[in-house]
């Protein structure tokens, strides 16, 4: 694997290489001490054209506890302000001989741009766009085989909701890449003018690897109803200017996740948000401070998601392969 530029594409032994690689770093951020010398020697880059806090701060810690030397480059304290291209900043910055460049941007395929033009550089993709974000991914679906796990259970089979602003979200399509690549049932949940119809024929145009069943609803309590894991997307409070909703008390009226509706209806789900939350409007406090809620736990596992993926990109290895230490 030389890049990872989405989860679309990967198939079913290299999406468990990255989670069975995960689950060895989980431990090493168990330590008194978080630190091994796995990437001692090596050199990663974060370039982050867009806000971030999880993200960005996950990947810089998951350097540094592999040993890595660490730079953070963002947007306004680049050349890109006196007007270098994308392009011409990553050349210059791969000129440096960087082993793995972390790219966040605004553009849907900047970071399959750049590892088309930087083929001695790993490029990993932080959120691209309306495109994808697969370490977010990796991240819930590390958090859910370690809920299930405990309960016997894996991660194949289940019934997921996704709910809320389905049609701008990069998180939402690298975990409805995930899950049907898995074989689970995935229900996207919203406003119609969250879920245009085109939405689900973009996942059935190359489906030899995908095994599950999407379907659409747009009534929250039918979208949910039996669901293992529900998962609450950030309404995108920038966009509103656009009226995809009438406001936001009428969205979080009608798709509000509350507690109440989810012991009716999904009475044994768990519950995921890739954050940052607006509380009240997509889901309750009482949610996400609730037993059900998976939420602080996706936040762990995002250092040591990233860190595997770091590892094996920098070093062509998986940890079966090699000790950690």
């Amino acid at each position: 694997m030389k890049h990872l530029l989405g989860i679309e594409g990967l198939s079913r032994d290299e999406f468990y290489l990255l989670l069975d690689n995960s689950r060895e770093m989980v431990e090493i951020s168990r330590r008194d001490i978080k630190k091994v010398p796995a990437l001692r020697g090596k050199t990663v880059i974060n370039m982050f054209f867009e806000a971030s806090t999880r993200t960005r701060s996950s990947f810089e810690i998951a350097g540094k506890r592999l040993s890595a030397d660490v730079v953070n480059v963002s947007a306004t304290g680049s050349s890109v302000t006196k007007g270098e291209t994308l392009l011409d900043t990553a050349r210059t910055l791969s000129a440096m001989a960087p082993d793995v460049l972390v790219v966040r941007h605004s553009a849907s395929g900047a970071p399959a741009f750049l590892a088309r033009y930087l083929p001695d550089t790993a490029v990993v993709n932080a959120g691209d766009g309306l495109h994808e974000h697969p370490t977010q991914a990796l991240l819930d679906c590390l958090t859910l085989s370690e809920h299930f796990s405990a309960r016997s259970q894996g991660i194949e089979g289940l019934r997921l909701a996704i709910v809320g602003d389905v049609l701008h979200s990069r998180v939402a399509r690298s975990n409805i890449w995930a899950h049907l690549l898995l074989g689970n049932e995935v229900r996207l949940v919203g406003p119609p003018t969250f879920l245009p119809p085109e939405l689900k024929e973009a996942f059935g145009a190359d489906s030899s690897q995908c095994r599950g069943r999407l379907e659409v609803y747009y009534d929250l309590k039918s979208g949910i109803a039996g669901a293992d894991v529900v998962m609450c997307l950030r309404l995108q409070l920038e966009r509103q200017s656009q009226h995809f909703v009438p406001s936001l008390e009428e969205y979080s009226r009608e798709y509000g996740v509350s507690e109440k509706l989810l012991a009716r209806y999904a009475p044994n789900c768990v519950v995921l948000h890739p954050g940052p939350v607006n509380r009240g409007i997509e889901v309750s406090s009482e949610v996400l401070d609730g037993p059900r809620s998976l939420v602080s736990k996706q936040v762990s596992n995002g250092v040591a998601v990233r860190m595997a993926v770091l590892f094996l990109l920098a070093t062509g290895k998986d940890t079966g392969e090699t000790t950690i230490a």
